[in-house]
């Protein structure tokens, strides 16, 4: 059996718990960030926002962690389990309205392994410098990142404190009504809605919360919209996983999941979250799976029809090479321009925030709404999907079928493969084979290689995973049977 992989990439640190990720890798890791953060705060005290997904069998990585940043030096705010956009909220929070000296420095850290399956863990970090509307946490930049690594892999770093400079810990368990109450704010102030206690009326919601972190937070969000009716699946607390943890069409196809409830209950819509909640997944009405990559476009789409109203200029949304170019069609309509980064949400939003962007986010169920947080959100992602159909939205007096507002933006078919390697570097060589064989298109190596063909409106993407051991295959063209041509053309150049 090979050995259980750690990933460190931008994401943080992710491994399988008692192999890869044991007590003593989550402390260090935790103490390698806290002595980064110790330097960048030259001498002024620091505060980690602690919060974790809920899975089972955490309880030993959040007691690893804890001790690192205590033993770094770091005052430690446990606000418990928490949907990963939460931890982002909270951490503004702290570090603008909580503040209570000018010698203080806020940050974050978050105990997932995202859509990872159960026996992964990991640690992720969120730095809380420079933004708009208030946020500013996000994961830390790709340099900072590997300073962080770095860090944790030298044997003689000094990570820890004396006895006397040894942090303490406070909880608090605020964070899910502090991240709604941003999110019903934020819904007045872009000019999404005058009453945003009233967007949910006429609407019945199907929502599958894995058991994960965003059960809470998720029911909090849609009552307080008001939403008649609210089917809430998988969401006991328990943190066991009912079914393969990424909300994929095949996982919420399964036998009694979220697309035959839809179905069944006659919802409006359903949604997917994953156990950190920063992903969502849409099921429209009549039960059909309607895929991530619709998730940021529909986003974007209720966001760019706000802007629009209240007159305001160009703007700009932000996304990665592997996002679908749907993103670009709907932009267009509203006069937006689309920029492209690495994949990584630290990625993105570094673009974001230089750029003042209006949104962004990934094509895995991710928006990134900065009136918010700078982290995906699934609770946005929700508000703003419900925006679209609601009477009391973009319906303007009348309830629209979600399957209509999908009807009416473009259609692509994206494939995605997985090819399982030894490691990152393992992926150079075929990179190096897909980007010489597709020269005479545009070829973009930032990232891998992504290939935007000159004489289709397709593209193919190939890269090594930042969070597991596998090289990805994406395509995406106008048909299901081009994108499945692409890739098998792909597979044969690597060999």
């Amino acid at each position: 059996m090979p050995p259980a992989p750690l990933m460190l990439s931008v994401s943080g640190c992710r491994g399988i718990v008692g192999q890869s990720l044991t007590p003593d890798v989550a402390a260090r890791f935790a103490a390698a960030y806290g002595s980064i953060l110790r330097e960048r705060a030259k001498g002024k005290r620091i505060t980690i926002v602690l919060s974790r997904d809920g899975r089972a069998g955490s309880q030993m990585v959040h007691a690893a962690a804890i001790a690192g940043l205590l033993g770094s030096g770091c005052r430690v705010v446990d606000i418990g389990i928490a949907m990963t956009p939460t931890a982002a909220v909270m951490t503004d929070h702290y570090a603008r309205e909580e503040r209570t000296a000018q010698d203080e420095y806020v940050a974050g850290m978050v105990l997932t392994a995202s859509h990872n399956p159960q026996q992964w863990n990991g640690l992720k970090c969120l730095f809380a410098e420079q933004g708009d509307h208030g946020s500013a946490a996000c994961a830390p930049p790709a340099d900072i990142a590997e300073q962080i690594i770095a860090r944790f892999r030298d044997p003689a770093a000094n990570l820890f404190v004396q006895w006397n400079d040894i942090g303490g810990m406070v909880a608090d368990a605020s964070g899910e009504e502090a991240h709604v109450d941003r999110l019903m704010r934020a819904m007045e102030q872009s000019g999404l809605t005058d009453n945003p206690a009233q967007l949910g009326r006429g609407l019945t919601v199907a929502v599958d919360s894995v058991n994960g972190s965003g059960a809470n937070g998720a029911r909090l969000l849609l009552e307080s919209l008001g939403c008649d009716e609210i089917l809430h699946m998988n969401a006991d607390g328990s943190g066991l996983f009912p079914h393969p943890p990424e909300p994929t069409e095949d996982n919420l196809s399964l036998p009694g999941g979220l697309c035959e409830a839809v179905a069944r209950s006659g919802c409006d819509v359903g949604f997917a979250q994953d156990p950190d909640a920063d992903r969502l997944a849409i099921v429209a009405d009549k039960g059909t799976y309607i895929g991530e990559e619709y998730t940021l476009s529909l986003g974007a789409m209720a966001l760019l029809e706000a802007h629009r109203s209240r007159e305001n200029g160009p703007t700009s949304l932000v996304t990665n090479l592997s996002t679908s170019r749907m993103l670009d069609d709907v932009a267009a309509r509203f006069g937006a321009t689309v920029l492209r980064t690495p994949v990584g949400e630290a990625n993105v939003v570094e673009i974001m925030k230089s750029n003042h962007a209006l949104a962004g986010g990934e094509g895995n169920g991710g928006v990134i709404w900065p009136r918010i947080a700078y982290v995906r959100d699934s609770l946005a992602a929700m508000a703003l999907t419900l925006w679209l159909i609601s009477p009391q939205g973009a319906g303007r007096g009348s309830k629209r079928p979600l399957s209509s507002v999908v009807a009416s933006m473009p259609s692509y078919a994206i494939v995605k493969r997985k090819v399982d390697i030894p490691s990152r570097d393992a992926a150079g060589p075929a990179v190096a084979k897909i980007a010489q064989a597709y020269k005479s298109h545009r070829v973009d190596t930032r990232d891998g290689a992504r290939i935007d063909f000159t004489d289709t409106p397709a593209w193919l993407h190939v890269r090594a995973s930042n969070t597991e051991p596998i090289m990805r295959l994406i395509a995406e063209a106008p048909t299901k049977a081009a994108a499945e041509k692409i890739l098998d053309n792909a597979a044969k150049v690597i060999g």
